[in-house]
């Protein structure tokens, strides 16, 4: 491994399904934007993701996001070609989420018939932040910066922004020797 790649993702969300588990009817976390940084070199990716069995956007997730149906029927690829770019910008590099992300990836491609490119190259951060920010509970990536004390003009749950709140704690911790690289690998 070479790097570290810090992602995120937004999917596919309706008013109480993730108290629901997404186990209503038709409810499935299909991937509609990816956000990721490199640690090393700063580099960014985004990507807007066209959901396949639910199309249409929920007027709560858009509020959530701000990712409108425009942008995604507009600017929106499906999610083989996005999962392809996203493997092409990791390239060598360990894939580091804050929370259940590689388990949404996997999901997503179990639904679109897509082999998982990442296998034994994912991290879930949660425990190592929540143990460096003494926290009880899980730390929502757009809740990251702030927890720690840093400033940030991210917008909350977009994946690109989150996924650079997420960097911007590492960088930070990796600086107060708080956590070390080598910790992530």
């Amino acid at each position: 491994m070479t790097g570290i790649v810090v992602y995120d993702l937004e999917y596919t969300t309706w008013t109480g399904a993730r108290e629901r588990r997404w186990s209503g009817p038709g409810e499935h976390r299909e991937v509609v934007q990816i956000g990721a940084v490199r640690l090393d070199d700063g580099a960014e990716l985004s990507l807007l993701v066209k959901p396949r069995i639910n199309p249409r956007l929920s007027a709560y997730f858009t509020d959530l996001t701000g990712v409108t149906q425009d942008q995604v029927d507009r600017h929106g690829m499906d999610f083989p070609e996005a999962l392809g770019q996203l493997a092409d910008f990791a390239t060598g590099a360990r894939l580091a989420s804050n929370g259940a992300d590689e388990d949404v990836l996997r999901e997503n491609c179990d639904l679109n018939g897509t082999d998982f490119p990442f296998d034994r190259r994912c991290r879930d951060l949660a425990p190592l932040l929540m143990a460096a920010a003494g926290a009880q509970a899980h730390i929502y990536s757009c809740e990251m910066a702030a927890t720690f004390g840093l400033a940030t003009d991210q917008q909350s749950h977009d994946a690109l922004g989150d996924a650079r709140q997420v960097a911007q704690v590492l960088r930070h911790l990796f600086k107060t020797g708080r956590v070390l690289p080598s910790d992530l690998l």
